[in-house]
Formats: C-alpha cells, sequence, structure tokens
C-alpha cells in the first residue's frame, strides 16, 4: 500500500516522495492515474461520512460568519448565511455524491475518442490534480445551493438507477476476482507449491463455515417467525440456490472443460450472496420480530433499524458494502488483463497487458506506457465511476427514501428489491460463467 501512494505521489512529480518513489518499483501511468481516481472517490466517501457525523453541526457553527452572525462591540456585522443544522445529514451526503458524480460524468464526455498519449485531452486525464479537486469542490459549493423541493427524490431515484447498475459492474468484478484468485493458486500449487493448496482448502472452507453461521443466523434473527414469510423465502431459496451453484462447479462434466472451476469460487460468491441477502433484509421497514436493529440484537433488545432522520449513522450492512466497493475498485484499477471480465469492462487493450518497456532512466516513477494506444478506455472508466458515485451516495444513506420534509428519510421497498436481485443476479452470473466453456466450446474463456 506504501508504494501505491508513494507511485501517486511520483505520478504527481513531487520532491518530497523522491526516497519513496525509489524503493518501489516502476509503474505504468495508466496504472498510477487509476489508483489516483480511487483514492479520489474513497476522499469523497470519506468527507460525506463526516457529513453524517451528528456533532458535524455544532463544529460547523464555529465558524464565524457561516452559521450565526459576527459581532463587534454588540454590532452584527456579518450576518449568519446558512443554518448548519440544514447542511448536514443524509442530504449533504446528496449534494456532496452528486458533485462527484457530475465531475465524472463531464470527464465521460470529454475522454470520448481518446487513442494515445498524445492527444492534448490525455494530459487532462493523467494530470491537473489540483485543479481536478477545485473543480470538485466548486460544483460541491454550487450543489448546496440547489432549492431542497424535488432535488432529493430526483436524485433518490437516479441514484437507485445507477446503484443498481454499478452493482451489477461490482458483480462481474467480484466473479472476476474469484476466478483469477482460483486461477493463479491452482496454478501455483501445480507447479509445486503446496502452502498455495493449503490456501485453497483453507479459505474455501472458512468461506463456507462463515456462510452457514450467517443462514442460521439470519434464521433465528430475521426469519424466525410466521410472520417473516418474505425474509424466510429469501433466505431459504438463496440458500438452495448457493448449493446449487457449488454442486455444479465441480460437476466432472463442467472440469472437463474449465478445469480451474472450483469450491473456492463458489464459497466466496456463497458469502456475498448470504451478504445481499442480510443487506435486503435490512433495508425493510423496522420491525422488532423480522427486522430488529443490529444493536439491538448486540444488546440482547429488539429496537428497530434506523430512525426516520436525515441525520442518521450509516448501517452495519453498509460499512461492509462499502469495504468491498473500495476493495474491487483497487482490483479494476490494478487489472491489466484484455482477457478478464474487469479487464473488458474498462476496454483494455493489448498494449497495457504486454506492457511498454521500462526505460531505465524512469526507475522508481511512473512511466508514460500510453504512447502507441491507450492502455484502457478512459470514458468507460469514468462512466463506472460515474454510476459508483450513486452507489456510494446510496450506500452512504441506507438506501433510504426523502420524505417530503426532504430533511427526513425512511425505509424504501425498493432498496429490498434491489438487493435481493443483485444476489440473484449475482448466482446467474457466476453459473453463467462455470458452464459457458461447456455450452460454447470452441471460444477461449
Amino acid at each position: 500500500m506504501g508504494c501505491v501512494l508513494g507511485a501517486v505521489g511520483c505520478c504527481c512529480g513531487s520532491a518530497a516522495c523522491s526516497l519513496c518513489c525509489a524503493c518501489c518499483p516502476s509503474t505504468r501511468n495508466s496504472i498510477v492515474t487509476r489508483l489516483a481516481y480511487g483514492i479520489l472517490l474513497l476522499f469523497g466517501m470519506f468527507i460525506s461520512w463526516i457529513f453524517l457525523i451528528p456533532s458535524f453541526a455544532n463544529t460547523l457553527a464555529k465558524i464565524p460568519a457561516l452559521c450565526k452572525g459576527s459581532t463587534v462591540a454588540g454590532m452584527e456585522v456579518f450576518q449568519g448565511q446558512i443554518s448548519c443544522e440544514n447542511i448536514v445529514g443524509y442530504l449533504s451526503v446528496y449534494r456532496i455524491q452528486f458533485s462527484f458524480a457530475c465531475f465524472f460524468f463531464t470527464m465521460m464526455i470529454l475522454m470520448l475518442c481518446v487513442k494515445r498519449s498524445k492527444d492534448p485531452r490525455s494530459g487532462i486525464q493523467n494530470g491537473f490534480w489540483l485543479w481536478k479537486i477545485l473543480v470538485i469542490i466548486g460544483i460541491c459549493v454550487g450543489a448546496f445551493f440547489i432549492p431542497n423541493q424535488g432535488f432529493a427524490p430526483a436524485l433518490m431515484v437516479i441514484g437507485t438507477i445507477c446503484g443498481f447498475v454499478f452493482i451489477l459492474v461490482q458483480l462481474i468484478l467480484l466473479i472476476d476476482f474469484a476466478h483469477s484468485w482460483n486461477e493463479s493458486w491452482v496454478e501455483k500449487g501445480e507447479e509445486g507449491s503446496k502452502i498455495h493448496y493449503c490456501g485453497l482448502i483453507f479459505f474455501t472452507t472458512t468461506f463456507y463455515i462463515i456462510s452457514i453461521v450467517a443462514i442460521i443466523l439470519l434464521y433465528v434473527y430475521y426469519a424466525s417467525k410466521p410472520a417473516c414469510g418474505l425474509n424466510i423465502f429469501f433466505v431459504t431459496i438463496n440458500f438452495v440456490l448457493c448449493i446449487m451453484v457449488s454442486v455444479v462447479s465441480v460437476l466432472p462434466t463442467i472440469q472437463n472443460y474449465h478445469s480451474t472451476s472450483g469450491l473456492l469460487q463458489s464459497s466466496f460468491v456463497t458469502l456475498y450472496v448470504i451478504f445481499l441477502t442480510w443487506s435486503a433484509m435490512t433495508s425493510e421497514q423496522p420491525d422488532p420480530v423480522c427486522n430488529p436493529s443490529w444493536y439491538g440484537i448486540m444488546k440482547g433488545g429488539n429496537s428497530t433499524q434506523y430512525e426516520a432522520t436525515g441525520n442518521g449513522s450509516v448501517g452495519v450492512t453498509s460499512i461492509i458494502a462499502l469495504v468491498i466497493f473500495f476493495g474491487l475498485i483497487v482490483y479494476s484499477a490494478m487489472t491489466s488483463s484484455t482477457k478478464s471480465s474487469g479487464g473488458k469492462l474498462l476496454g483494455i487493450s493489448g498494449n497495457e497487458e504486454t506492457g511498454s518497456p521500462v526505460p531505465q532512466s524512469e526507475s522508481g516513477k511512473s512511466y508514460d506506457d500510453e504512447e502507441e494506444a491507450v492502455a484502457y478506455n478512459y470514458s468507460l472508466f469514468h462512466f463506472m465511476f460515474f454510476l459508483a458515485s450513486f452507489y456510494v451516495m446510496m450506500t452512504l444513506t441506507n438506501w433510504l427514501k426523502p420524505s417530503n420534509d426532504a430533511h427526513n428519510f425512511r425505509q424504501s421497498d425498493s432498496a429490498v428489491w434491489v438487493k435481493i436481485a443483485s444476489s440473484w443476479t449475482c448466482l446467474v452470473l457466476y453459473f453463467w460463467s462455470v458452464i459457458a466453456p461447456c455450452v460454447f466450446r470452441n471460444r477461449d474463456f
């Protein structure tokens, strides 16, 4: 991780990080740029989280002339401009992530049809980071002046759609990661590494054990009564489907055409599907029997999941989802294979996979690997981050729906079905990735 941050610094040409750069391997400019955008998105996510802290309004109130008028000798000099209580909470997350979405959408349009680093627009893609940050700040400041009426409900609809599309992208990346992980460790195991074989067994067993324990807990806390019929259906159907794809992945016929298909991928997908099932059920209307609070479960009580307020905290499932999200963003930034699903999503060219020779003078620094052709499709990359901004917005606000007040948010049934549909889509995509080599035997998968 130190070398990743060092590489980003080297890309910016900072003299202060020259020692760090010297100890890190040379890095392709295309990879450093993608990591930098990922860190930028992470920074936006962190700022949005700060605006969810209940005491942050009091901190803002200490800024002179911002929320309260400044006085000199008892006379008001500056009049308070805004109400600090109105610029924190879930609605502020909408505005901040809307700003990032606007930025990435603009970059997507601007980077259309860029073919090589000689294109002047390529310099905008790979540099001018201070100006990009200033542009985002400018859009964000302007977003806070957009009237509340109609803004939050409209953005919630757009966010739900874009968030769902990004979940599909995330599912493809997750399945691609599982297959790449398994293929890499199986290959090293066949070369004689017992550690990698033991690692395959360890992680496969661990993922299945956690999944089984999670299913039991879901039945106990979310599907223990006949009144929780929908939850019982969700847990049962996903449990059965996970067993089915696990069995299919190791069938002799599948192994003949897809030898790297195995239980590691199945266990990994199973664990993620169970997580999505849990996340879907926590998005239901608060119910002490069918949707108890996580904190209530820990204390042995039955308090409801969320309060209907725009200043609530981030839920446990949302925190886990954001950790997975950032991990997959980093994985997509590091992907350089044209054959992988992640590589195809970003439009990665063969230029990055083969790689340009590293200039001797560029040791420990990022170097231009896009002189002949860009390593990935810039516009597709920014479109993915455009969707990711809305996904972060919906996740940080727990997929809650704004009420007529605009500052109050409540549970949304659409969030339940978005998440449960995502779990089924994940299983369908994984099932197809397993059987596709058997169906299309003449194609290279």
